[in-house]
């Protein structure tokens, strides 16, 4: 698991619980904020993802 990957995962998760926080409240701009940054952290792990994928492609090559 490379940087990007763990990092991402984690943003995901905070971003979960304040967008729970968020709706537990009533908060919307908080469960929004909550929202986006766990999309964003979705797509840093995506993005690590991805990186790991070609490694691996550029070690069978």
């Amino acid at each position: 698991m490379n940087r990007d990957q763990s990092k991402g995962r984690i943003e995901q998760a905070n971003g979960k619980a304040r967008e729970t926080v968020g709706r537990v409240k009533g908060n919307k701009n908080l469960e929004k904020k909550g929202k986006l940054q766990k999309d964003l952290g979705r797509a840093q792990a995506v993005y690590g993802d991805t990186q790991e994928i070609i490694k691996k492609i550029d070690a069978r090559v």
